[in-house]
């Protein structure tokens, strides 16, 4: 079920004696885990002595299900909260299948839990939490063995991470609630700076809405002095500079960038990031943003869809020869500004005019 099924079904009915969390997306599911919590133990009292807390990285799942089962003299009902739940599982060799002796560990265990939960201690709830892999790419195949071990589980809440429309439909209702004027354009560009993030997302927004209180509207200028990841999105902009070659935009963006306090080697760092990328993209004759996220992610690499915009922009902009120069003096940028007091502006500038020469 999703978040918004299980807090819905939350309100009218008892937990279940045990709910899988299964995702990465952290936000929700914090926020799902408190609401659990709540409507076991309501009172503060009651969840200092009722509240649980195992790591299967620690503890065994046999364990975990003895606790469950000794009665507690202090608290008549209990949650149990178990983080790393995918511990629990066997290990497999990498790229190998699972073999005789791991498979009957794995039943094994399966079915110490099966047992369990057809007979559950009374006013004990038990919330396994499986936040390691995530619902795409090679991560699929290892949640469905932490879904399959955990089927004994009756309730299973899906935590994936937002699709862009998700990011954006979650910060609109943020910033409905918080009061903050926002335009859309501004939103767009808070919540692809953040990486579509609900916990960073809700963070920034909470932020905004302090330094806005009495209505002061939001505009791109304050999204970029007050939340850190977007100055990428002005260190991109130097990026389209160079690659138009617009040597004096490229320099009002550096005066810019110093202006508000840039730690000019990072920012250094994000130009060669994306250059590497541009550069193999370009090397493997990607030909759009959606085949750059996915080139990137079949190799480990996750790629937010507004930074493959990025790429692909980069990548018409600069040819491979360009691209490969570009790197080299960023590598020369690089070395001088590790030189013993070294004048970043002045070390910067040179970059920017060998650049577009």
């Amino acid at each position: 079920m999703t978040p918004q099924q299980f807090l819905t079904h939350l309100k009218q009915h008892e937990p279940a004696p045990a709910t899988l969390f299964l995702g990465p997306e952290p936000y929700q599911r914090e926020f799902c885990r408190r609401a659990l919590i709540e409507r076991v133990l309501p009172g503060p009292d009651e969840r200092e002595s009722g509240l649980i807390r195992h790591d299967l990285d620690s503890v065994t799942l046999a364990a975990v299900l003895e606790d469950a089962r000794s009665p507690s003299l202090f608290a008549p009902r209990r949650v149990l909260i178990v983080a790393g739940a995918e511990a629990a599982l066997p290990r497999t060799r990498a790229g190998s299948e699972e073999t005789e002796e791991e498979g009957a560990a794995s039943k094994g265990g399966a079915a110490a839990l099966a047992a369990y939960l057809k007979d559950p201690s009374p006013d004990v709830v038990l919330v396994f939490e499986a936040a390691r892999f995530s619902f795409e790419g090679e991560d699929k195949r290892k949640l469905e063995r932490v879904r399959k071990f955990y089927a004994p589980v009756p309730a299973v809440v899906e935590f994936p991470q937002m699709s862009d429309a998700q990011a954006r439909h979650f910060a609109q209702n943020l910033a409905t609630r918080a009061g903050l004027k926002i335009g859309p354009a501004e939103l767009d560009l808070l919540v692809d700076d953040l990486g579509g993030e609900a916990a960073r997302i809700a963070a920034e927004i909470e932020k905004l809405s302090i330094y806005a209180a009495g209505g002061k509207p939001i505009g791109a200028l304050e999204i970029s002095e007050l939340v850190p990841e977007a100055r990428e999105s002005t260190i991109f902009a130097l990026v389209g500079a160079l690659g138009r070659n617009d040597r004096g935009g490229a320099l009002d963006i550096l005066d810019t960038l110093i202006r508000q306090s840039e730690y000019l080697p990072l920012a250094l760092s994000f130009l060669a990031t994306q250059f590497r990328l541009a550069l193999a993209a370009r090397e493997a004759g990607l030909r759009s943003p959606q085949q750059i996220q996915a080139h990137f992610a079949k190799q480990g690499v996750q790629i937010w869809g507004s930074r493959s915009e990025q790429v692909f922009q980069t990548v018409s902009s600069f040819s491979k020869k360009r691209l490969a120069g570009a790197l080299k003096l960023i590598f020369q940028a690089d070395k001088a500004l590790r030189d013993t007091r070294p004048d970043d502006r002045l070390v910067m500038e040179e970059f920017i005019l060998r650049l577009t020469t």
